[in-house]
């Protein structure tokens, strides 16, 4: 975009979408009931839990652990809204029809597919990828697209401008996680959905700028994994015009950057660390096949974690 777009002032209610870890036993193993603690509370929270995502290890589980995940995440919500991800890549055979299995999958157990992309998608033209979608959404009522940079995984896509537009006028697809990690992408999607249709919802998967929220954005992040408490309270301040706002924004984003810097899929390893470090999971550890971080990242998360638990008891008393 050739001008900085403005913020848009406080007021407006930030819908939230919150990708859960899964997290990981001392066996290197799927820890489910640690698993539950996390969806629980993201759902008490106010905001709705993304399972089987990048940061549930979608690309390293098995199918029987997903769809234990969907089987529980279904038991927790009771009625309420939650994502699922239709991960496909690497499956042998025909790719749609993989999709095609996973969506029936997700929406039977009540959940809200969010498409992931895959080689399949990466290799098509503009008009593939439309009809791709278009596909897709004669397999469910409802659905969430995924534009993924490469940073994320090899597979991953950011689409152009004039393929975004028209990715708009497919009624199933009610919103796409935008995930390139930069501000002028997502600003232009932003515009374009104000102007052609907007009830649509731009998540923003900006780890490193959830501020995206201030420009209209609503956000499907990793980040809100390691306090989802703390996001939902900046989210009300926002819809109150509390500037509490930007304090819990502040110590948020230093968060994400520490927790995002390279590796980038090595956050999910900090995500278990952080959680561990808030009594929350059984062990700070990640999947065996996933990057590391070392242990002196600790203290650094322990004052994270210190300053805020802080932020949140203060700002809390000021609604």
């Amino acid at each position: 975009m050739s001008t900085f777009p403005t913020p848009h002032p406080p007021g407006r209610t930030i819908e939230g979408i919150s990708a859960v870890l899964l997290p990981i036993d001392d066996r290197g193993q799927p820890d489910l009931d640690s698993f539950a603690t996390l969806a629980r509370r993201t759902f008490d929270a106010g905001i709705s839990p993304a399972i089987n995502m990048d940061t549930g290890y979608a690309n390293l589980i098995s199918d029987e652990t997903r769809r234990e995940i969907l089987s529980l995440t279904r038991d927790l919500a009771g009625g309420r809204r939650f994502i699922a991800g239709a991960y496909v890549q690497g499956k042998p055979g025909d790719t749609m029809e993989h999709y095609r299995r996973q969506i029936e999958e997700i929406t039977s157990f009540n959940g809200i597919p969010i498409v992931f992309q895959s080689d399949h998608v990466k290799a098509l033209d503009s008009r593939g990828v439309i009809d791709f979608y278009r596909e897709i959404g004669r397999m469910t009522p409802s659905f969430i697209g995924f534009e993924l940079g490469e940073m994320f995984v090899p597979f991953g896509r950011i689409y152009d401008t004039d393929t975004f537009r028209s990715l708009l006028e497919i009624p199933q697809l009610t919103g796409a996680k935008h995930s390139s990690l930069r501000r002028d992408l997502e600003w232009e999607r932003l515009a374009i959905r104000d102007t052609e249709r907007p009830e649509f919802k731009v998540y923003t998967g900006n780890d490193l700028a959830i501020d995206l929220v201030m420009w209209g954005s609503d956000y499907l992040l990793g980040l809100s994994a390691f306090h989802p408490e703390a996001f939902a309270l900046r989210d009300r301040c926002w819809a109150n015009g509390n500037d509490g706002f930007y304090a819990l924004n502040d110590l948020l984003q230093y968060l994400g950057f520490f927790a995002f810097r390279a590796p980038v899929p090595a956050y999910k390893h900090t995500a278990a660390q952080f959680l561990h470090l808030r009594g929350l999971i059984t062990t700070n550890h990640t999947h065996p096949e996933a990057p590391t971080r070392p242990e002196t990242d600790l203290p650094i998360l322990e004052e994270l974690l210190e300053r805020l638990d802080q932020t949140v008891e203060a700002v809390g008393t000021t609604l």
